[in-house]
């Protein structure tokens, strides 16, 4: 293999599939990355089982050339200075050379470095899904509801399916659900589903997500999800981003969603992350997160917490709309903080059944997106 090659976009290829390699694996050729070069494309991939990064550099972007091909070929090489090394050299392309014993000479200017390569024969081969199983939506959309739930997901391993995030496809709908037992999300959207996909059980792990959620683009492109027997692509292109499903039935979690309320309130969406955030600052030094709120007589609520050991924070707050009985309650102020960052509205809509069941969390006047809470049992 003989190529020289756009120095930017080969680094970030190498940036976008460098996310998929793991430090510990037992495989030695999965701490490298595969590169693949022919009239196509050169072609880079780099996984750790759990998931599958691809890129692709395309020959010619516009009018712009970005590689030029002698010879064709493939090497594996050492992800660990493989990515530092071409970050760092000093011009704008790159000579990549294999030589016999796959013996890897890369040239920038005046530096010459040679790597030590593996044989591509020997890199596993991506897993092959059935297009049919596809359904069409916005990145910034997949991108936005992977935001808005994987922030309720387990990070205890002791219940691994509660560490993903359940999928759901039905006709024109996908819905995301995320809980770890103490608080729940949920997101639905329209999207495009003609050849009438259905996803039952798919969950991806969170860990997983969150890369997926830095190569999505923040454009309204769409990108397509292939669903097979265990994997996932989320196809966005030029990247090809493979991931493994999690092994377990999700729990049901519909039935512990409430349909009405003994009391609701419409709160300001910023002075009550305000409120809540300056709250917060003791409550996190207990290293219990435990705030109080509860209703007062003159249209107001009042939230604090308090350290035994530095003193007591309260708020209060105009609420233009409450209803139903008064309340007092105890919750977890980072899940309500982290709720409240996830909600792009002006006016947030509180709901309570009782001071000791769940907490509705969503923006006013919408249903797509609902955070549930489950609050504390505190004396005093």
């Amino acid at each position: 293999m003989k190529l020289t090659v756009n120095k930017d976009q080969l680094n970030g290829s190498i940036q976008q599939v460098s996310k998929a390699i793991s430090s510990r694996t037992a495989i030695p050729i999965l701490s490298g990355i595969k590169i693949e070069a022919n009239e196509q494309g050169i072609t880079l991939t780099a996984s750790d089982t759990d998931i599958s990064i691809q890129s692709t550099i395309p020959p010619h972007q516009g009018d712009v050339e970005l590689f030029t091909l002698e010879q064709e070929g493939a090497v594996v090489l050492p992800a660990k200075f493989f990515v530092d090394i071409i970050r760092k050299l000093p011009e704008d392309s790159v000579e990549i050379e294999v030589k016999d014993g796959f013996q890897t000479m890369i040239r920038s200017g005046l530096s010459e470095i040679q790597l030590v390569g593996m044989d591509a024969e020997e890199y596993p081969v991506l897993p092959s899904l059935d297009a049919k199983e596809t359904v069409l939506m916005q990145s910034d959309l997949l991108k936005t509801m992977i935001r808005q739930t994987i922030l309720a997901v387990s990070t205890h391993e002791s219940t691994p399916i509660l560490t993903g995030v359940l999928f759901t496809i039905q006709d024109e709908q996908i819905k995301l659900t995320a809980t770890d037992r103490h608080r729940l999300a949920t997101r639905e959207a329209s999207i495009r589903n003609e050849e009438g996909t259905q996803f039952k059980n798919i969950v991806i792990s969170g860990k997983n997500l969150n890369e997926l959620q830095k190569l999505l683009p923040d454009q309204d492109t769409l990108i397509e999800v292939i669903r097979a027997d265990n994997q996932v692509l989320f196809n966005l292109g030029s990247v090809l981003f493979f991931t493994r499903v999690l092994d377990g039935l999700y729990p049901d979690t519909s039935k512990i969603i409430p349909q009405a309320y003994k009391t609701e309130m419409v709160v300001p969406a910023k002075p009550f992350l305000s409120a809540m955030d300056r709250v917060n600052l003791l409550s996190r030094e207990e290293r219990t997160n435990i705030v109080k709120m509860a209703t007062l007589d003159d249209g107001k609520i009042e939230i604090s917490s308090s350290s035994s050991e530095l003193g007591k924070i309260t708020e209060q707050l105009d609420v233009p709309s409450i209803s139903g009985e008064p309340l007092k309650i105890s919750f977890n102020s980072r899940y309500m903080l982290d709720a409240l960052k996830t909600i792009d509205s002006e006016w947030i809509h509180l709901g309570f059944t009782g001071a000791m069941s769940p907490i509705i969390v969503k923006p006013k006047d919408e249903t797509f997106l609902l955070h549930l809470i489950l609050p504390y049992r505190t004396t005093g």
